[in-house]
């Protein structure tokens, strides 16, 4: 059963674990590495399974009708959520390239919307083992992949933060809490990816260790690149925010939603819910997200309608995880057309 390849680096202690015993047999080792994948896909079985049970349990204790749901609006919510996922996946892509990796482009969307599902495994490392090892390959490093994983994270979060401070701070400034957990997020989140912070942290790490050419182009990594990826990525959250607004209309509880005069403040909610629900290492985020979204939108829409909404947002958005995931998991990128081929591809 191939699902993802796992290299020895610095990046996975799966990965580390195999590498201390480098001397094993291919047999034994291939042993090792079947057990470490089926331990990935159980773990995110669990994770994911658990987020579906809690998230029921939260819908059954509303007042709603499954009756009342509009499946083309949520169907639409799933695809705008999956659209605006694209840029952070571009950006990763070429944060990779920069650092000297030259993964292709499909390849590295695949593994960026396939990596989403380690989010709902505790610890959040699952994601890195995931995105790094499906983009793994002779051109391609894991701790390179693993770094940008990084750098692409919280430029994600950051850029976040800073949307939903905006907005909060121009449209519902007496939404004082949130809008200090906005700033919060955004500094914390955004000062690793400041370019002197993030190289002091990516050699901390190890990332260019006997490694001449990375060590230079991660000198080269400047702020012309975290700047495009701020412009591209705030699209991708407005794309988000629309996802929210699409999934208000789709339960059918929510009164009449303006898809363009509501999205500020979806854009908002959906911005900070999901930066807080990733910093509260929580799997998926889940409660904390739910709590900022009811936060944010009960004035506008009550209470009732707003906890449907944040509970069936993430149930749209984890089955566009899974349609997607399993797609692209079944489209494996073609092989590479040098010479030289990747080593046990995914």
């Amino acid at each position: 059963m191939k699902f993802v390849q796992l290299a020895p680096s610095w990046d996975s202690p799966v990965e580390q674990s195999i590498d201390a015993n480098a001397a094993v047999t291919p047999t034994r080792r291939r042993w090792w590495l079947t057990a470490a994948k089926l331990l990935i896909v159980v773990a995110l079985v669990w994770g994911i399974h658990g987020s579906i049970e809690k998230a029921l349990a939260q819908l059954g204790r509303q007042q709603w009708r499954p009756g009342d749901i509009r499946f083309g609006w949520l169907a639409a919510a799933a695809g705008a959520y999956l659209l605006g996922m694209l840029p952070s996946g571009l950006f990763w892509h070429g944060v990779m390239r920069r650092l000297g990796a030259s993964p292709g482009l499909y390849t590295s969307l695949r593994a960026y919307y396939i990596g989403h599902l380690g989010k709902y495994v505790p610890g959040k490392a699952m994601v890195v083992v995931l995105r790094a090892g499906l983009v793994q390959c002779p051109h391609t490093k894991a701790r390179v992949a693993a770094a940008a994983v990084f750098c692409e994270t919280l430029t994600t979060m950051s850029v976040g933060g800073f949307l939903a401070g905006a907005v909060l701070a121009i449209w519902y400034r007496h939404q004082t809490g949130a809008l200090l957990l906005a700033a919060v997020v955004m500094v914390a989140s955004g000062l690793p990816t400041l370019p002197p912070v993030f190289q002091w942290l990516a050699r901390l790490a190890g990332v260019a260790r006997g490694d001449p050419e990375t060590a230079a182009r991660l000198d080269q990594l400047g702020y012309g690149t975290l700047a495009r990826g701020w412009a591209m990525i705030a699209i991708g959250w407005a794309a988000i925010g629309a996802s929210l607004a699409m999934t208000l209309k789709g339960i059918g509880v929510a009164g009449d939603v303006d898809l363009v005069g509501d999205l500020p403040l979806c854009l908002a909610a959906a911005a900070l819910s999901v930066v807080v629900g990733f910093l509260s290492l929580v799997p998926g985020g889940l409660v904390v997200r739910e709590a900022i979204l009811l936060e944010l939108l009960a004035e506008s829409f009550s209470e009732g309608p707003a906890m449907v909404a944040a509970v069936v947002l993430r149930l749209v958005w984890l089955v566009a995880e899974l349609l997607i995931s399993g797609i692209l998991y079944l489209s494996r990128p073609a092989p590479p057309r040098t010479g030289r081929s990747a080593s046990n591809p995914v």
